[in-house]
């Protein structure tokens, strides 16, 4: 009942105001579970998803999201939980990716739409990063579940970084073909299965999507951004500094 009152307190306007287009509908199951795997753009993805669908999706989303004290801390918790939202603790990677994919599995249990990130976070350039196949990939085999693979298109420029105001404007979404992977039913265990589900996922959605692939996880990737504008910051500081320490030319 709250995600159904969410849903229109937040999703109406969002389809109102964006105007988000969409195609393959069709590919979404009417029932029964199935795994919604897409790209990840902007913090907007998972809004923007459930409020062109008629199914309830469910993601899962940190931990802090759901424990922050204060009254901000409760609506924000209150928040997340109306929209779909699951709390996974991540503080620790092996027992956040085992806590995701039971997450995962209780919701396909229930016949429901469990919506995933492959990437495992935003990407940091608008770029297609590599797909973690520990989360997607053993969800999929243990359950059995179809995965529809899913393109957010151009949601990553209605609100950039260090933008306060979204900007209005007409954000797509392409939905695939299901793929099933009950060829490969009870090997969830075998990292090389693991490894070609993730990448024929990830394949079809860069299909969809038209990004540009990488080959690299988008985490690296930014970590590699951070170091690279913390040395750029650290290299302007010494010249500054230099051009400081410069002894002064006498006058003539």
């Amino acid at each position: 009942m709250l995600y159904g009152t969410m849903k229109v307190a937040i999703g109406g306007p969002l389809k109102v105001a964006f105007r988000p287009w969409v195609e393959g509908l069709e590919n979404i199951p009417a029932e029964g579970p199935a795994i919604l795997a897409s790209n990840h753009l902007s913090f907007s993805d998972s809004f923007f998803l459930p409020a062109v669908l008629d199914r309830k999706v469910t993601f899962i989303a940190k931990a802090e999201y759901f424990t922050t004290p204060g009254v901000k801390g409760r609506l924000t918790a209150a928040f997340f939980k109306g929209v779909g939202q699951l709390p996974v603790d991540r503080s620790g990677a092996r027992g956040a990716g085992e806590a995701a994919i039971k997450s995962g599995l209780d919701v396909l249990e229930r016949g429901e739409l469990f919506g995933i990130y492959p990437e495992g976070t935003r990407s940091p350039d608008g770029r297609l990063y590599r797909g973690k196949p520990g989360g997607l990939a053993r969800v999929a085999l243990a359950s059995g579940a179809p995965v529809v693979p899913v393109a957010m298109i151009d949601t990553e420029k209605i609100q950039p970084p260090g933008k306060v105001m979204p900007k209005l404007m007409r954000p797509g979404i392409r939905i695939g073909e299901p793929l099933d992977f009950s060829r490969y039913q009870g090997m969830e265990h075998d990292r090389f299965v693991l490894r070609a589900v993730t990448d024929e996922v990830m394949y079809e959605i860069m299909k969809l999507s038209g990004q540009e692939y990488v080959d690299i996880y988008a985490t690296a990737a930014k970590r590699r951004i951070s170091e690279a504008a913390k040395a750029e910051k650290a290299a302007k500081a010494a010249a500054a500094k230099a051009e400081q320490d410069k002894p002064g030319q006498s006058a003539s």
